[in-house]
């Protein structure tokens, strides 16, 4: 089964809500018989719902996806997102890296600059923990096991005590209505906690997961100052959060 092809089928669902399996073979060039088959696959996965006459995204995401699930999923454009956003970050800053994929390929990309990190992901944290310039802190604290990140009271009561200059956040599910979310209360309060004392709050988020969300809110988007996605964002999305207070890149 191909990654691409099913990043292609998730893509033109995003863009057009609905899809029949006769326009997925001509959008991926594949055989009728490939595409049902990736269908039940991404029906088992949760990606896609079957309706009458096609299938569309599920755009509700009930659980948290594990690291292993999510580090082979949209690797260029993580990559181009941590490209891009380093540069925001220079020599002597306090940042605040949020968990996820996305947030590891940024710590790579600065890992050789002299820094005050701090981070609730025990993956940077070990990644990070190797460059002898970078004063590094974990925030402590439960660990949850699906995203093997610091969750919990130890974690929040540190985060609303120290103001750094950035702020990267990551997340599953954003959309313009309901801004940031995550599938559990936890999870919300941390993220919640971990943008809000930053000088500069950066949502990075590959375009896969707009249209998504969770049950318990994390922010608007209206309180990041910078929106960092890829290109894969349909047009009149594109127009929509263009119009909104914060500044959008797309990578």
């Amino acid at each position: 089964m191909s990654p691409d092809r099913l990043e292609q089928i998730l893509l033109f669902l995003k863009n057009n809500n609905i899809a029949t399996v006769e326009q997925l073979v001509k959008v991926t060039n594949a055989s009728p018989a490939t595409i049902r088959r990736d269908l039940i696959k991404l029906n088992e996965q949760g990606s896609v719902i079957r309706t009458h006459g096609g299938v569309s995204l599920n755009t509700f995401i009930a659980s948290q996806p594990t690291t292993n699930e999510k580090q082979l999923k949209f690797v260029v454009e993580k990559a181009r997102i941590a490209d891009y956003v380093a540069s925001f970050v220079k020599a002597g800053d306090s940042i605040v890296l949020d968990a996820g994929t996305t947030t590891l390929c940024i710590a790579k990309k600065i890992a050789h600059l002299p820094l005050r990190v701090i981070t609730t992901d025990l993956h940077i944290a070990l990644f990070l923990s190797e460059y002898k310039q970078i004063d590094l802190m974990l925030t402590g604290g439960y660990i949850d096991n699906s995203s093997q990140s610091c969750i919990g009271n130890h974690s929040i009561h540190l985060l609303q005590n120290v103001y750094p200059d950035v702020a990267f956040v990551s997340c599953n599910s954003w959309s313009l209505e309901k801004g940031v979310t995550a599938p559990t209360e936890d999870k919300a309060n941390l993220k919640s906690n971990l943008l809000k004392n930053a000088k500069r709050r950066v949502l990075v988020a590959d375009s896969s997961k707009y249209g998504k969300y969770s049950l318990f809110s994390v922010a608007k988007l209206a309180e990041f100052t910078e929106i960092v996605t890829d290109s894969n964002l349909a047009e009149s999305v594109v127009q929509e959060l263009k119009s909104e207070q914060f500044k959008l890149s797309l990578v």
